[in-house]
């Protein structure tokens, strides 16, 4: 048995990286899963994005399990195809249960350099996109009196660092949309909180963008020469999580033992939330 057998979870983002890992530990507790990734690259972020071969590997996975999979490519800065995405889910399932807003890109400048089209975009995805997925399973979770809400912050959501100003302002938007939203929907049964991870080892984090980004110093820089750099983000001595990592944390908001935690943000990031009050 387990934890969340005969449930169904949406999750955004979900073709690779942690989406990926969500969707894998909730299927194998017994969840039936719906997937919407956008399967496209966008010019102002500076490393491939996942693409759709990703999201039918994650299906695949999922289905290895002995659970039900329905992915759908779909933009979630465009509420109409988030909207038709669940709609769609609730058709062929029944019902959402769950909902992790995963979705988000990573990019960012010094605020006197940045590009507005890059604030826009990061806004648009890692912000308006949480809004966006909350809006419309929301109405599905009350007419069922039932719900369990994760949004996915960041350690830069609770203490920032400079030349991630769209990035930084996308997080901490999403801990206040969370607090707010476990408001509104704490009568009907739902609760609503967040993840704030570290860094995590996914195609967010290995890439040829972020090396340069945060070793401009170096002509050529690799991945171990960042590493050195995001271990000083975190406490305990590590650069980088597994994305396992935070798909446990969300297994705890989501499951049976979580009933009244509400509103509230889970760090995952190697003691980075040691630096930071609440």
């Amino acid at each position: 048995m387990g934890q969340l057998d005969g449930q169904v979870a949406f999750i955004t983002g979900g073709a690779r990286g942690m989406g990926r890992s969500h969707a894998v530990t909730f299927a194998r507790e017994g969840a039936d899963v719906v997937l919407l990734d956008m399967c496209r690259s966008v010019d102002t972020v500076g490393y491939p994005l996942a693409t759709p071969d990703d999201l039918a590997e994650t299906a695949a996975l999922v289905e290895k399990e002995g659970r039900r999979c329905l992915a759908r490519q779909g933009d979630v800065r465009d509420f109409a195809q988030v909207d038709e995405a669940v709609l769609e889910a609730k058709s062929e399932f029944g019902r959402i249960d769950i909902l992790i807003a995963n979705a988000g890109v990573s990019a960012g400048a010094p605020v006197q350099v940045a590009s507005p089209q890059e604030w826009q975009d990061v806004i648009a995805t890692n912000l308006t996109g949480v809004f966006n997925s909350f809006r419309a399973v929301a109405p599905v979770m009350v007419s069922a009196g039932y719900g369990r809400i994760v949004g996915i912050s960041s350690m830069m959501g609770r203490g920032p660092v400079g030349g991630m100003g769209a990035y930084t302002a996308s997080k901490w938007g999403v801990i206040g949309l969370v607090k707010s939203s476990a408001q509104d929907l704490a009568g009907f049964g739902i609760t609503v909180n967040a993840v704030a991870p570290g860094n995590i080892d996914t195609p967010m984090i290995r890439n040829d963008w972020l090396p340069r980004k945060v070793r401009p110093d170096l002509a050529e820089p690799t991945f171990d020469d960042a590493a050195k750099f995001l271990g000083l983000l975190h406490v305990q001595p590590v650069a980088v999580l597994p994305p396992e990592d935070v798909s446990a944390a969300i297994l705890f908001l989501v499951g049976p033992g979580a009933g009244h935690v509400t509103g509230a943000v889970l760090d995952v990031s190697a003691g980075a939330s040691a630096r930071v009050t609440g």
